[in-house]
């Protein structure tokens, strides 16, 4: 529910929304395996057609036929399964065409009686024996996974049942001897155990996040948490942590306190089931009733319901049902009769494979707890996303500044183009440094501003209402500081500064190793420093994300949807479109992914003359399909000589008489716009958690009355690598730097782009090198649960 307005000078939004969860995903692999006599069945399996099941459907399909497979779709969910018939038929290539962007779930979901009973799912048993599907992909929240896994346990008894009923032959039963089930969690309710991040959560975030922006500028548990953290609300009610006994004072108070230091508009996020300590549920009527009632604050009130599962998918979304597609089909053909059933999932960056019973157990283990009061344990057993998560928002949001000062002088600069989520990480920084007692300076202008004295101290308040603000609030250029390191090191004596965040792309890199190297000669420079990436181009060494790429990317891939769809009444037209990045392909590759492109070039996959006639011929096939359009990425920085007018002019005049070519130059809206729930999100943590780093780095540092820091580890890259975010030193970085070119040596999403093509059905070979090993969860468990 949200809140709004008010007549003197104050407005509480109270927001309630409805399901929210994640997961998360991953896929770097794939097999070598073509078993032409396996199937496999997909099946969607959603109770309220929640999240955008599509791109996992998509990805299932094709990676199933490219291997070999025989693929069927199962359409209605589990009562499709029972029904039989038109409900189970075979997917083609082309079935699957122009799904990306539709949300919910082309093949249908419904809830199913029938499945529940042993007769139901002997039917279903039969209609698959009948068709020699032996291998099953759902698609669904824990209760349709965990039936999946029933149905896969009594199978050996209800092919008995049908051999004695006269329905299959004994043949028929050894051939279809055991039943291989692999889980995709689908659903914006992320509280699934095991995974970071659910199929169609990030977009259901999309959603709320955009009504909570028109309100001006919220969830259940996973959902509302985020959001909280993405929009900076004042209070979030979540049933894992009910608030201390006492919470309606502690709220007012907290009202109060921020209209006091000149905060005109209250954001409270009330989670769908949220309860106090004694078990009692909270909602978001009974908080208007408390604020208006005791403050007189004008409180309104907005239940949202399914506007959370509608719209198109988000890029995230996109590409971790893809990849999870891929893994799904993957687990499949490489199952025994003796392999559990499982789930893939996407552990940070890596892709998963956890056993569904465990991770079924886990989130059953997750309501004792809360049934039980060990909250804490909750928050711990709904794993490492969802606990960092709270603990963040926690520190921004529930702790007064204290009334005792560091004397510690904390500096925060943008560095290089701006991009959207800076400002929400500058944010996160300046309130943590002042909940630790720092004093927090604002440079204005990057190096510059350094260098000319642009420096002044930034409040609590300053920062209110920047999470959701694009481009830089304190002004960033691309300026270096090496030819200003004498100025610099003069108003860093001169303002007393004893910590610098540098939150910016490759030049805040670049810039950090400039001052570390100048920390010989200028002493000013031996206080520690911390450079957190922040660009569109994704190109900071030490990160596998950058804070804004996926906004960028979520622009690129909402303008290709719009082009795409320009085509469907005239067919027989193929679009390249330029995309940003300088040197670096991540933009043109996961953008290639995420909107279905048939090729993207890239500086770092190499190709000439002959790749370029590939990709000809194969729209040419392609135009003799049903699927009669074409989309082509090229990054601005590919081929110095292939440029994006000798592609378009190469394009149309081999595609004369069979398609004709559009082209489009992104530019730079892709810097620009309201930054994403992810980029708002990470910017968050990423600026929380340098602080607190910086704070003890400072402890570390702290000689004789003063500030010595000198050592490599004292400035680092705050950066994500693969499952968690670690600082590295600068200097260390260097050898994995590619300096002419500004990025790093080695990137993990390269070992993505055989998907694309794949997908773009090229004959290619997936790279299996990073094989994704069944692993467990019930560990953790059973410490927490003893």
């Amino acid at each position: 529910k949200c809140v709004s307005r008010r007549p003197r000078k104050c407005h509480v939004n109270v927001l309630t929304a409805r399901h929210l969860k994640i997961r998360s995903q991953r896929t770097e692999r794939a097999s070598s395996i073509h078993p032409s006599c396996q199937s496999v069945t997909v099946e969607g399996q959603l109770s309220e057609d929640d999240g955008c099941m599509n791109a996992a459907v998509r990805a299932t399909v094709r990676v199933g036929l490219y291997t070999g497979a025989k693929v069927y779709f199962v359409h209605e969910g589990y009562q499709g399964l029972v029904d039989g018939g038109d409900n189970i038929r075979p997917a083609t290539w082309e079935s699957v065409s122009m799904m990306l962007q539709l949300g919910g779930t082309v093949i249908g979901s419904a809830r199913c009686k029938d499945f529940r009973s042993r007769e139901g799912r002997m039917q279903a048993a039969c209609n698959l024996v009948e068709l020699g599907i032996t291998n099953l992909c759902v698609i669904g929240g824990d209760g349709s996974l965990t039936g999946a896994n029933e149905f896969r346990t009594e199978w050996s008894g209800l092919l008995a049942d049908l051999v004695r009923a006269g329905k299959i032959t004994d043949e028929q039963a050894r051939k279809s001897s055991h039943l291989n089930i692999v889980g995709m969690v689908g659903s914006i309710d992320n509280d699934f155990c095991g995974t970071d991040m659910t199929i169609g959560t990030d977009s259901a975030l999309h959603r709320i996040i955009e009504v909570v922006d028109a309100i001006t500028t919220t969830a259940q548990r996973y959902l509302a948490l985020v959001t909280a953290l993405a929009c900076g609300a004042d209070w979030v009610f979540i049933p894992e942590m009910p608030p201390d006994e006492g919470w309606e004072n502690h709220l007012c108070r907290r009202l109060t306190d921020q209209r006091a230091r000149g905060s005109r508009l209250n954001v409270i996020i009330v989670a769908e089931g949220a309860i106090s300590r004694d078990g009692k549920p909270i909602t978001s009527d009974q908080i208007k009733k408390l604020v208006t009632d005791r403050l007189g604050f004008d409180t309104r009130t907005t239940i949202l319901g399914h506007v959370q599962r509608g719209g198109t998918p988000s890029a995230f979304d996109r590409i971790l049902g893809s990849r999870m597609g891929v893994e799904a089909v993957m687990a499949l053909l490489e199952a025994t009769p003796d392999t559990p059933a499982c789930v893939v999932s996407l552990s940070g960056n890596q892709a998963v494979r956890l056993p569904l019973m465990e991770c079924v157990q886990v989130t059953k283990d997750v309501t004792a707890a809360m049934a039980q009061g060990r909250f804490e344990d909750a928050i711990k057993l709904r794993g490492k996303s969802f606990e960092n998560n709270w603990n963040t928002y926690k520190q921004l949001a529930h702790i007064n500044p204290p009334d005792v000062k560091s004397n510690i002088n904390v500096a925060i600069m943008n560095i290089g183009a701006p991009c959207a989520g800076m400002n929400a990480a500058v944010r996160a920084a300046v309130r943590m440094g002042i909940i630790q007692g720092h004093n927090m300076l604002a440079v204005h202008d990057g190096f510059d501003g350094l260098a000319h004295g642009q420096i002044e101290p930034i409040t609590w308040t300053s920062v209110s209402g920047w999470t959701g603000k694009g481009g830089s609030m304190l002004g960033t250029k691309r300026t270096l500081p090496a030819k200003m390191l004498e100025e610099i090191s003069q108003n860093i004596a001169k303002h007393n500064i004893h910590a610098l965040v540098i939150i910016g792309g490759f030049e805040a890199y670049v810039g950090g190793l400039e001052l570390v190297q100048a920390r010989e000669k200028y002493e000013e420079m031996c206080i520690p420093m911390v450079v957190i990436p922040a660009t569109v181009s994704n190109n900071v060494p030490g990160s596998d994300f950058s804070i804004g790429a996926d906004t960028a990317l979520n622009t690129i891939t909402s303008t290709c949807d719009r082009i795409k769809q320009s085509a469907a009444g005239t067919k027989r037209r193929v679009f390249i479109v330029e995309t940003m990045g300088g040197y670096c392909g991540y933009l043109a590759t996961m953008a290639g992914l995420a909107a279905g492109a048939d090729a993207a070039y890239i500086f770092e996959d190499k190709f000439n003359i002959k790749d370029l006639e590939m990709n000809v011929e194969h729209l040419v096939e392609k135009m003799k399909t049903t699927v009669k359009r074409g989309l082509i990425l090229r990054n601005e920085n590919c081929n110095a000589n292939y440029t994006t007018d000798f592609i378009f002019n190469l394009y149309s005049e081999e595609g004369k008489g069979i398609f004709d070519c559009r082209k489009n130059v992104l530019g730079h809206m892709q810097q620009g716009g309201t930054p994403t729930p992810f980029d708002r999100n990470f910017g968050t943590k990423m600026g929380a958690k340098s602080v607190m780093w910086l704070t003890e780095k400072l402890k570390q540092c702290y000689r004789h009355g003063r500030i010595f820091a000198n050592t490599p580890d004292s400035a680092c890259v705050l950066g994500m690598k693969k499952r968690a975010l670690t600082f590295q030193p600068l200097a260390e970085l260097k050898a994995d730097t590619d300096f002419e070119h500004r990025i790093p040596k080695t990137q993990w999403w390269l070992k993505i782009r055989p998907i694309m093509k794949i997908l773009a059905k090229y004959d290619i070979k997936l790279d299996t090198s990073e094989h994704a090993d069944m692993e467990h969860v019930l560990k953790k468990r059973s410490l927490l649960t003893k």
